[in-house]
């Protein structure tokens, strides 16, 4: 392990912000730890389905602020893909050819997912189990897929975004909502704001990489006004507190984006920006860094699998011939809390499992070089890996 970890930190170039690769760490574990929080699969009418502990206890709406972390991840994404783009054509890379690569990197291992699961789905369905079991698990597996939709469309538009004011996007977001809510307009509007929303932050890291969001009043401002905004959407204008979709809820803050998870997200850009020096101090050390680098190196096998690892599990435990706390059972009070909390690292271990059978479909196949190869994707963690 040290010298894995030496090698890691050798092989990373001097220039690197590791605290770049931090943040879109910390983006997706969040995610991961959220869906694995607010999501429990019960089986109490002969059937799985999904319910979210936020619609019996609504006292544990914070936890949907500290782990949706998606304005982070595209604020990173809009860092690195404006930065990416300026180095392609520095090095005479076509448009073409530097889309091609990144969008074959985001999906080919979605492809893996897809074909997994159209076999799992076919299995379980000629085995005589019910179509609202089969519906409830593709749902969790599929539809997070619908933010790398739209990350791969911001992706694609970099070149025309890359110099827009983050408060054109806001703006539009301002007036759907406007138009939905407070003029009556129709619900449909409000998937104009999946583009506009995500807009937000992604320009936000497009100038990040002009140069822009370096100073640290900047990070306080954004955090100050999007928090107060975030504040005032959901104490005065009837914007529910959850920064997640909960069953039941007559207003969802992501289904579509609304402008209160844009505010948030505001917030979350600021407080991003304010921990990029800590976050480089902690990564001097190479043990801190190493751990970083390999999430970044299978980032997505992460996202893409972790649901996955949950249902096994869940699957698993149904073996036992009765409900397992935690796992099984209706999250209505503190003890399903702390049960869940428990089935947290059992969660992890099935991860791992996955991420093992299946990281090869983002990393790629290893080097045919009888030496060691440095990894130089520049929106991806540099490591040092034998062939």
């Amino acid at each position: 392990m040290r010298e894995l970890v030496r090698r890691i930190d050798a092989a990373t170039p001097p220039d690197r912000d590791r605290a770049t690769d931090a943040l879109r760490a910390l983006a997706i574990l969040g995610v991961v730890l959220g869906h694995w929080l607010v999501t429990a699969l019960i089986a109490d009418t002969g059937m799985l389905r999904a319910v979210s502990p936020l619609q019996h206890m609504p006292e544990l709406t914070p936890v949907s602020w500290l782990f949706q972390t998606l304005a982070v991840f595209f604020l990173v994404g809009g860092q690195v893909g404006a930065q990416s783009y300026g180095s392609a054509r520095t090095r005479g890379i076509t448009y073409r050819q530097w889309l091609g690569a990144r969008m074959l990197r985001l999906f080919r291992p979605v492809a893996a997912v897809v074909v997994v699961w159209t076999v799992i789905a076919g299995a379980l369905l000629a085995s005589g189990v019910g179509m609202e079991t089969v519906h409830a698990l593709l749902k969790l597996v599929l539809s997070p897929l619908w933010f790398l939709l739209v990350f791969a469309a911001l992706t694609a538009v970099t070149p025309l975004v890359a110099k827009l004011h983050p408060l054109w996007p806001l703006a539009v977001v301002l007036h759907v909502d406007l138009i939905r809510f407070g003029l009556g307009g129709p619900a449909w509007l409000g998937w104009i704001n999946v583009a506009a929303g995500w807009l937000v932050p992604y320009c936000l890291g497009t100038s990040w990489a002009r140069g822009g969001l370096r100073s640290r009043p900047t990070g306080w401002a954004l955090l100050i006004v999007g928090a107060a905004a975030t504040a005032g959407l959901v104490l005065w204008a009837g914007y529910p507190a959850s920064m997640v979709g909960v069953p039941g809820s007559r207003i969802s803050n992501l289904d579509p984006p609304t402008l209160a998870a844009v505010a948030f997200g505001l917030a979350q850009c600021g407080a991003a920006r304010l921990l990029l020096g800590p976050l480089r101090r902690v990564l001097r050390r190479p043990a801190a860094w190493a751990a970083v680098a390999l999430v970044n190196l299978s980032a997505m096998t992460v996202f893409l699998w972790h649901q996955t690892a949950m249902m096994a599990v869940t699957a698993v435990g149904l073996l036992a011939g009765e409900a397992l706390p935690g796992l099984h059972t209706v999250p209505r009070d503190s003890d399903w809390v702390f049960a869940r909390l428990a089935w947290l690292p059992v969660f992890a271990v099935a991860l791992l499992v996955c991420w093992s059978a299946f990281r090869t479909y983002e990393e790629g196949r290893p080097r045919r070089s009888g030496r060691i190869v440095r990894e130089s994707r520049p929106e991806r963690a540099s490591v040092m890996r034998r062939a």
